[in-house]
């Protein structure tokens, strides 16, 4: 699960990294508000985990910001220490799925992240994917770009339907690994095999490249523009 963590108490952020890691967590943190709604934008992950006192931008707004700018759905758990109802409120209100207030268990929080991401998953199943001129009808398993038809392995459409629900986010390179082996990663460097097929179906017949590396971190789609954040077009 790739979970972004806002929040700025380094203490807090210290323990969650601590025990949410060996249960298998990919994390992410920011420190700020607008830090933390640029990760949100670019980002790709399945759940986020937000502080409401935060420095430069309250998490009430930030939250607000994610649904109503961004139209990010994401689920959201809010963290505080404040319990009054009317806080709990206002942080519904700007569209937080979840309220865990602190001092909390490091066990519920786990428990509420994993039920937050499987109703998300359950209730929202996107069939029809689009990233420029790129389609991918999940629920019927076909490809195509420029109308053109694309066969591709299990673990191709697998990949692919990761890399096209992140809306051009970048995708962790353990999130990738995750969607086709689960906990259990191969030792060699298969992913890489794999996105390499990938870039061949979907990439190698046409003028305008979609799948991008970005070294050391992951892979995106990108629709179009030049290449930003050191990606190139390597596997």
């Amino acid at each position: 699960m790739h979970v972004l963590i806002i929040e700025d108490n380094p203490d807090i952020v210290a323990n969650l990294y601590a025990f949410l890691e060996p249960l298998g967590y990919v994390l992410d943190n920011a420190r700020s508000g607008p830090a933390g709604l640029e990760a949100a934008r670019t980002g790709s992950h399945d759940a986020i985990v937000l502080d409401l006192s935060l420095p430069g931008l309250d998490g009430v707004e930030l939250c607000r910001r994610l649904r109503r700018e961004l139209r990010k759905a994401t689920p959201v758990l809010m963290l505080t220490a404040r319990d009054t109802i009317q806080d709990k409120a206002a942080g519904f209100e700007s569209g937080a799925d979840d309220y865990l207030v602190k001092p909390f268990l490091l066990a519920e929080l786990d428990l509420r992240l994993k039920a937050l991401v499987r109703r998300a998953r359950a209730g929202h199943v996107e069939t029809q994917l689009r990233v420029g001129d790129l389609c991918f009808d999940t629920a019927a398993l076909t490809v195509t770009r420029a109308g053109r038809r694309i066969e591709l392995t299990p673990t191709g459409y697998k990949l692919l339907a990761r890399l096209m629900q992140a809306g051009g986010g970048l995708v962790p390179r353990e999130v990738l690994e995750r969607e086709v082996w689960g906990d259990e990663p191969p030792d060699s460097d298969a992913l890489r095999t794999h996105i390499y097929a990938l870039r061949r179906a979907i990439d190698k017949p046409f003028d305008q490249p979609l799948l991008k590396t970005v070294p050391g971190l992951g892979y995106r789609l990108e629709a179009a523009g030049p290449l930003a954040g050191g990606a190139s077009h390597e596997a």
